[in-house]
């Protein structure tokens, strides 16, 4: 059984129009899964925990959403050693581009229901889980900015959400001032002036495909940094198009470095985010949680059986952890949750 989690206000209304098409491509194939249909980012934790602690035999959670419904979800699927699946329906979508997930529909179904895992690591801080990065300064403003903004939901409604993130750049390029930043990689402090941004990343990209971090890997281990530093707004501007294929590491105003545990420090109040997500202004403390997630996901089949987590089903024992919740929580109505195709 596969339980789909749908976000139906994800991409200016994306997950719901591709909750229709995929219902629709389930029924032909006579496929068993439960629907959710997630109320809000803050309740989706608790609705998922009540969803699956119906049953103990769960193939995959498969999220029709983008990358803040996953992040949503993710300390569900943990606590209940589900598997998660994607298909991806939002305005960036790094988490399907990051485990090779096709962006459309029907083939990223065809890939939830191959059964292949990879394991994958999370990164985790005080605010919670995170699966793609976690950012603090320019970065994160610009998300701040594109969430709030009126042109996330316009550019969603022509299908390019990139071009959101985009035009986030050039608004808080006018009003954002650098300032001095403590990174602290594996207790190893540096201090780097007039920093811009911070991104600790476990997958390679974020903000629609910008290369922040190309050598990340979600499955070693390890968190990948970037530092940009010591650069004026021109060079900034002229620095993002690198972004976009990983050719900015080796410019003398970016560090990269690489560790188990990243404590970020900022000299003046910063934004962070964690998948798009706002975690507030706090310092930011994050630790690498190896192989704390397995994700259906079509490079399991190309890396082997070396690169794959075994049969995605949770066991049992993974799925008690699920149960006892309180139903005041925030459990699941009758309206939120429907079975199809027995």
């Amino acid at each position: 059984m596969y339980l789909f989690i749908i976000n139906p206000r994800s991409g200016g209304g994306a997950g719901q129009r591709t909750w229709h098409a995929v219902e629709a491509m389930l029924e032909a194939r006579g496929t068993a899964y439960d629907a959710l249909f997630t109320r809000s980012a803050g309740s989706a934790e608790a609705q998922v925990l009540h969803a699956l602690a119906r049953r103990e035999n769960w193939r995959a959670a498969i999220v029709i959403g983008g990358d803040g419904t996953i992040h949503s979800v993710l300390g569900a699927l943990r606590r209940c050693g589900v598997a998660l699946a994607v298909i991806p329906a939002g305005s960036g979508n790094d988490t399907a581009r990051g485990f090779g997930i096709p962006l459309d529909a029907e083939a990223a179904l065809d890939a939830a229901l191959q059964d292949r895992c990879l394991t994958a690591d999370l990164l985790s801080g005080p605010e919670g889980l995170t699966l793609t990065a976690v950012a603090g300064g320019f970065d994160a403003q610009v998300a701040v900015n594109v969430n709030n903004g009126p042109y996330k939901r316009l550019c969603n409604a022509i299908g390019a959400g990139q071009l959101a993130y985009l035009i986030g750049i050039l608004h808080t390029l006018i009003t954002f001032k650098p300032c001095r930043v403590s990174v602290i990689c594996d207790g190893k402090e540096q201090a780097f002036e007039q920093a811009w941004l911070v991104s600790i990343c476990n997958l390679p990209s974020y903000g629609g495909g910008l290369l922040i971090c190309p050598q990340a890997k979600a499955d070693d281990g390890l968190l990948d940094v970037c530092v940009v530093h010591g650069l004026s707004r021109g060079q900034l501007l002229r620095l993002f198009p690198t972004v976009v294929k990983g050719k900015h590491t080796r410019l003398p105003f970016v560090t990269m470095l690489r560790g188990r545990s990243v404590a970020v420090h900022f000299a003046q109040p910063r934004h962070a985010i964690g998948d798009g997500e706002s975690l507030g202004t706090a310092p930011m403390a994050v630790r690498c949680e190896p192989g704390a997630l397995r994700v259906l996901s079509p490079l399991a089949g190309a890396r082997g059986a070396d690169g794959a987590a075994g049969p995605c089903s949770a066991s049992g024992q993974a799925a008690a952890g699920c149960r006892g919740r309180p139903s005041a929580a925030g459990g699941v109505p009758s309206s939120a949750l429907r079975t199809g195709v027995r």
